[in-house]
């Protein structure tokens, strides 16, 4: 665990107010999370696999809650609730990532905070444990917003963070993804060209992420992903771009997107949607389908969302046939979703 985590903990358990100060909050506390959206469908999942996914999401979500209700801020809860998720071989960050063409594994992470628009994110990284730990360090430890490669592996370095191999993030069920993709893109008339055009959505879609309020009403937003199965030529999708894939504002929302990437840069997607909450008045539910089922359906996107604003509420909205999602509110409703319901 690094220092932050650590710092918040240990405020919780040295100042004996905190516990008073967390069931006295000022704003509901509330936390969201995804863990990638696509072709998601109870036929695809057996029960025991469905119940994996809802075990690990809850796991997840529990860890950033705790922290929230231990007077925790709301980028400590987002770090924590994405790490879970990284460690899990069940998602497409961290463990379990995709692999790319060459058989390696290349993620990006991002975070932003709504209080003053710090942030800080990480493209391509291959020995970095915790690539959302990363992207902590670039925001405030760096003069910079985002760091790639090798060099955002040496600076990761200098920041303590701990260092692995890139086969820590091998898992065989990516591995024969990969062989599969590999297959199927070398049969298309154009081999040469991106997975995108010829893959399933199984293989571009994984990426997780997590949004939350704290009890000052401060928002944050995190994602963190592996990118996409067979992907070449140092690709990036939207995960470590600000505005695009994550997006925290305290006068509007917070933001974590999975999806299309290509699509959500250049629509700007997880900004647009903050907008409209606070140029247009609409609630996060009607901005996020506004974008979601208006702007991106129209355009050819495919993906989804979690949203979040300062008085704790939220909206998940995909238009793919399912999403890993949930969320836990302070007034103790919480929600647990893979599928689309309305199917």
């Amino acid at each position: 665990m690094k220092k932050h985590l650590l710092t918040s903990l240990l405020a919780v358990a040295v100042f004996g107010s905190t516990a008073t100060m967390a069931d006295d909050h000022s704003n509901d506390i509330a936390i969201a999370i995804h863990g990638g959206a696509g072709t998601i469908t109870k036929a695809n999942l057996t029960e025991q696999q469905e119940q994996a996914y809802r075990d690990k999401l809850n796991e997840a979500l529990q860890a950033g809650y705790d922290l929230l209700d231990r007077g925790a801020s709301s980028t400590d809860a987002v770090i924590a609730a994405i790490q879970v998720m990284e460690a899990s071989p069940l998602f497409n960050s961290g463990i379990g990532a995709v692999y790319t063409w060459d058989g390696e594994h290349e993620l990006d992470a991002s975070l932003m905070e709504g209080q003053n628009g710090n942030a800080g994110a990480v493209a391509g990284v291959k020995t970095v444990k915790s690539p959302i730990e990363l992207a902590r360090e670039v925001m405030e430890q760096s003069v910079h917003v985002m760091l790639s490669g090798e060099g955002a592996a040496q600076f990761a370095q200098q920041q303590g963070l701990e260092m692995v191999d890139n086969s820590y993030f091998n898992t065989d069920r990516r591995y024969q993804q990969l062989l599969r993709a590999k297959q199927q893109i070398k049969q298309s008339e154009q081999p040469e060209q991106q997975a995108w055009e010829y893959l399933d959505l199984d293989y571009k879609y994984g990426t997780v992420g997590a949004v939350a309020v704290d009890k000052d009403g401060l928002l944050s937003a995190g994602t963190s992903t592996g990118g996409m199965t067979a992907k070449r030529y140092g690709r990036i999708g939207d995960s470590p771009i600000i505005g695009a894939g994550t997006w925290a504002d305290n006068e509007s929302c917070a933001v974590s997107a999975t999806g299309h990437g290509e699509y959500f840069i250049r629509y700007h997607v997880a900004a647009d949607i903050c907008s409209r909450v606070k140029y247009k008045g609409l609630s996060v539910a009607e901005a996020g389908d506004e974008v979601i089922h208006g702007v991106l359906e129209q355009a050819g996107g495919t993906g989804g969302v979690i949203i979040i604003d300062a008085e704790g509420n939220v909206a998940m909205p995909f238009n793919t046939e399912g999403m890993y999602r949930g969320y836990i509110k302070g007034d103790g409703s919480r929600e647990i979703s893979i599928y689309n319901d309305k199917n």
